[in-house]
């Protein structure tokens, strides 16, 4: 068994997670109920290749919102960079006003 891990998490497990899309096709609601499971997505291929990867949707809003939040890093390390945004000092001295009128 060949398994592919994530943030020590199975991902995929290469003998029995990778179809190809005529097998899911055939046989979608078999497949669908394995990926429930096991909870890892299955990888669909066509003519051999890896063409699609269905996850639950669970876990399809994990990785989304993984995804906007590296999007949000990146998107203020670029703000950063250019000088945008303010100093640590700015900020908790905002803080501290802010707790200082409650």
């Amino acid at each position: 068994m060949m398994l592919i891990l994530c943030y020590n998490r199975t991902m995929i497990d290469v003998t029995q997670d990778i179809h190809s899309l005529t097998t899911f096709k055939r046989n979608s609601s078999g497949l669908m109920k394995r990926m429930k499971k096991t909870g890892r997505p299955l990888v669909l291929t066509v003519n051999g290749k890896a063409e699609a990867v269905l996850l639950d949707a669970k876990d399809y809003q994990h990785v989304a919102e993984h995804l906007d939040a590296v999007a949000s890093i990146r998107r203020g390390l670029l703000q950063a960079k250019k000088g945008m945004g303010q100093s640590i000092e700015e900020v908790f001295d905002e803080f501290d006003g802010d707790v200082s009128h409650k």
